[in-house]
């Protein structure tokens, strides 16, 4: 995942929505309870966790039970004072007292809260990404104390990384118009994303063991970030594990949707001949909060990532450029914040006004403006009527006017009209590359104007040559694709270049 360009954007919910949802986690609620628990007979050891004696008072408080609750109450404890919602008085004696974090659960803003729990989750995310406890313990140093990575062929910043990067497959795989949206990723799909190659038409053997043993640790690691609120998380079937410890292998990736890559629903993914349900190998799927919390990771790392309603506050030439990359349902999300908080004649002529300009983003402009005014309705006919002399939206104004169903609408010109075509075709090049739908566009407008190449090299819009190369790139009779190509070679002559 580059950070060199813009993410998908994501819907998040208020922040006060957030908040009530982060204050409500078991972790997060867990770790507020201790702190107000805390006082001048709470001892904490060297590295600040609760001493062993007060691990039971702890767990009884928490009402925890069975042979998890002291490590519960541990982890509880240790990101009590991670966050700040815990301070250590005194070093030299253990001794603490509830920080001064911990007003800003019941008294700060839902900004604060948020900050408390994003220091939560940094906790847990380092927590989720070192080996298990009774490997580390085998791998201890007799002499010194000291954990021998080697022995656990374990890398902390490696670990560390996968785990960001299926995070960072998951954050897209939510956002982006194309996946699952917010319904639950099988985890061999998820395992798969990060070790199978894109162009990989089937996995290795090498790589479904790969994948099993990914599948394995993700496991361990969502269920350590389910109760911080990061993911809702199906874990794998207890039976599939016992399964593979007694064949002594692990659970198997073969048909269970490993090869499916990241993006699959999960139909036919079944994960052997007996056609066991692809869910019992686990489903993940990332909460609003996580959503909130994967987002604040990838923007501190540096990476673009918008969320809808970001452009509201700005002018109309933000709105147009900043929704450009967006899909069309994202970009209508947007463009329904920004209308929501003007006056729609005032927005329409906005509008049109940002959408000028021969610099190589206008046709998208143009574009999103056209779609922008539909959302407007007939309350922008007037600003509409009074671009339709200009000689950039002129075209846009008509066919506009023409759709609400106006019937006094001035023929255009020829010129007119082959201008508006590659302003469209341009449009539509920038918004989707060399995509189907544009293909079909190309091969219908070819079709029904049989001297379209003709004219169009003489149109002077400075996507002309583009959009006619474009044309011949895509259309699949190659005496026509011959046609465009030559037309784009008269133009980029006429242009001088």
């Amino acid at each position: 995942m580059s950070d060199s360009s813009p993410l998908p954007p994501v819907r998040l919910i208020s922040e006060a929505e957030l908040a009530r949802d982060a204050l409500s986690t078991p972790l997060l609620a867990r770790a507020a309870r201790l702190a107000r628990w805390a006082g001048p007979g709470t001892l904490v050891d060297a590295g600040g966790g609760l001493v062993d004696e007060q691990l039971p008072a702890a767990a009884e408080l928490l009402g925890l039970t069975g042979d998890d609750a002291a490590a519960c109450a541990s982890e509880a404890w240790r990101v009590a004072v991670d966050t700040g919602l815990v301070e250590i008085t005194d070093e030299e004696n253990g001794a603490v007292a509830p920080g001064e974090e911990l007003a800003l659960l019941t008294g700060g803003s839902p900004h604060d809260v948020l900050a408390v729990w994003l220091a939560a989750l940094e906790t847990v995310l380092a927590d989720a990404s070192v080996p298990d406890l009774d490997d580390l313990i085998d791998a201890m140093d007799a002499d010194g104390g000291h954990v021998d990575f080697s022995q656990l062929d374990f890398d902390p910043e490696r670990e560390a990384a996968f785990l960001d990067g299926v995070l960072g497959n998951l954050y897209l795989l939510t956002v982006g118009e194309d996946g699952p949206g917010d319904a639950a990723v099988p985890l061999p799909a998820l395992a798969a994303s990060m070790i199978v190659p894109g162009d990989a038409a089937e996995p290795s053997n090498d790589m479904l063991e790969q994948i099993s043993d990914a599948m394995m640790r993700l496991d361990d690691q969502f269920r350590l970030l389910e109760p911080i609120g990061l993911v809702s998380y199906r874990p794998v079937d207890e039976a599939l594990m016992r399964d593979a410890d007694e064949s002594g292998g692990t659970a198997g990736a073969e048909g269970s949707g490993g090869s499916g890559g990241a993006g699959g629903s999960g139909e036919g993914a079944a994960a052997s001949a007996d056609d066991i349900e692809v869910a019992r190998y686990g489903m993940v799927r990332l909460t609003p909060l996580g959503l909130y919390g994967l987002r604040a990771r990838l923007l501190e790392a540096g990476f673009t990532a918008p969320a809808v309603g970001d452009l509201a506050d700005k002018g109309a030439d933000a709105l147009l450029d900043g929704s450009a990359g967006y899909g069309p349902q994202a970009a209508r999300a947007e463009t329904e914040h920004w209308l929501a908080r003007r006056e729609p004649l005032a927005a329409a002529r906005e509008l049109l006004a940002a959408a000028r300009g021969s610099d190589t983003g206008a046709p998208l402009r143009r574009l999103r403006c056209q779609q922008a005014l539909s959302l407007v309705g007939d309350q922008a006919e007037p600003a509409v009527r009074e671009v339709l002399d200009d000689a950039e939206l002129g075209g846009l104004a008509r066919v506009w006017l023409t759709e609400l169903g106006a019937t006094d609408v001035p023929p255009p010109s020829e010129a007119m009209i082959f201008w508006l075509t590659i302003d469209t075709l341009a449009a539509q090049l920038a918004a989707e590359g060399n995509s189907e739908e544009l293909q079909a566009l190309v091969e219908g407008l070819a079709q029904q104007h049989s001297g379209f190449f003709a004219a169009a090299w003489r149109v002077e819009h400075p996507a002309t040559v583009d959009v006619l190369e474009a044309m011949g790139r895509l259309h699949p009779d190659k005496r026509v694709a011959k046609e465009a190509r030559k037309a784009a070679f008269k133009a980029r002559s006429q242009q001088g270049g």
